[in-house]
């Protein structure tokens, strides 16, 4: 094996043991004996438990970040948050164990940080489309980030559930997301206040 495929190996291992067990529940020795090498090869690798699972975790951040953004390449606004939605949905369903790193334990040791990190990346993303819906319909663009915010927290909370219930199907959930947001938010006040008495 070459030291790339010795390398990604050592990652698809690492991968599986970290979705499973979490990073406190895996050891380099049992990621050395499912690879079948010694332990020193994956500290000369990845220098350590630290090293492998800061790479695992920033990969499948890159991962999910690069598709949710794509789906947001155009179109009506409607449609670029259902593709957003299905994109996130998709994720979870074909890559089931990045997403249980990524929300179980993320922040131990990721270069990158946090799975908030990663929804705050993909929420700026968003809100540079809501702050130009918003300027267009007269709305405060300046208000986009919150906006941007609740939007991708709905999605990602969902997604986190869906992880374990997997029903409805994925396009139904996105559908439903879709139609909360997309209902609420085609009838914005544009000065919104609490009737609550304060």
């Amino acid at each position: 094996m070459t030291g790339k495929e010795r390398r990604q190996q050592l990652l698809d291992v690492a991968r599986k043991l970290f979705a499973d067990k979490g990073y406190d529940g895996t050891s380099v020795e049992e990621i050395a004996h499912r690879a079948d090498v010694s332990k020193p090869v994956v500290y000369e690798h990845f220098g350590g438990k630290e090293g492998i699972y800061a790479v695992v975790v920033d990969r499948e951040m890159q991962i999910m970040l690069d598709q949710v953004v794509s789906a947001l390449s155009g179109g009506h606004p409607r449609a670029m948050l259902e593709q957003a939605a299905r994109a996130l949905l998709t994720y979870v369903e074909e890559s089931a164990d990045g997403f249980h790193i990524l929300v179980r334990d993320s922040s131990v040791l990721s270069a990158q940080g946090t799975f908030s990190n990663l929804l705050n990346d993909i929420a700026s993303q968003v809100e540079h489309i809501l702050a130009t819906q918003f300027s267009a319909r007269g709305y405060d663009a300046k208000l986009a980030p919150l906006y941007a915010q609740a939007l991708v927290g709905m999605v990602a909370l969902t997604g986190q559930w869906w992880l374990d219930a997997r029903k409805p199907k994925r396009d139904e959930v996105a559908a439903h997301l879709v139609n909360l947001a997309w209902n609420g938010l085609s009838h914005l006040e544009h000065k919104p206040k609490l009737t609550l008495p304060g």
